[in-house]
């Protein structure tokens, strides 16, 4: 299944005005499952009670492997957003784009005993992953890794977030045009 969801999100991936855009996978029904059973099929015997999800593909893409694994899902938003509720906040460090990002999570959503992946279209540097992976274990959450459409984090950057699962690398995307 991973090699078919690798293929459809190459055969459905293009570049925008120099962005990446991933968009087009989600309107394909065959396409979208095959991307959902890709990212949930390392994790399939691990337990997982709570799959997280940033704002705003991370929401699509993590709801949807949360139904596919029988767990919960735990939204992470950022700041400027209503959510209710005692909340976990934390500044990320500087993105891709070098901006930093205030994360918020609903404190009860995690506790002792949940075991939380992360699901994203794309991890680049890692910095809203370990932001996320900091809120969940200050909750007392066990961290299992993410799992990504796209990996395009650096070597070093791995140990901070544990195990990284991708359908395919940022090197797999054919080249922008131009």
């Amino acid at each position: 299944m991973t090699v078919l969801a690798r293929d459809l999100v190459l055969e459905h991936f293009r570049w925008d005005q120099g962005h990446a855009d991933v968009w087009a996978v989600f309107r394909d029904a065959e396409a979208m499952a095959a991307v959902v059973a890709g990212l949930v099929a390392p994790f399939r015997d691990a337990r997982v009670t709570a799959v997280c999800g940033i704002e705003s593909r991370g929401f699509l893409l993590g709801g949807a492997a949360a139904v596919a694994l029988g767990a919960g899902f735990v939204p992470i938003r950022k700041s400027g957003s209503l959510f209710p509720g005692d909340k976990v906040v934390r500044r990320t460090p500087p993105d891709y784009r070098h901006r930093r990002h205030t994360l918020r999570m609903q404190r009860g959503s995690l506790g002792v005993g949940d075991r939380v992946v992360l699901v994203d279209d794309w991890i680049e540097t890692g910095s809203q992953a370990a932001t996320a992976r900091a809120m969940a274990e200050e909750c007392g959450a066990g961290w299992l890794g993410c799992s990504v459409v796209v990996d395009q984090l650096a070597e070093e950057r791995r140990a901070v977030l544990g195990p990284v699962h991708a359908l395919l690398t940022a090197r797999e995307l054919p080249a922008p045009a131009g």
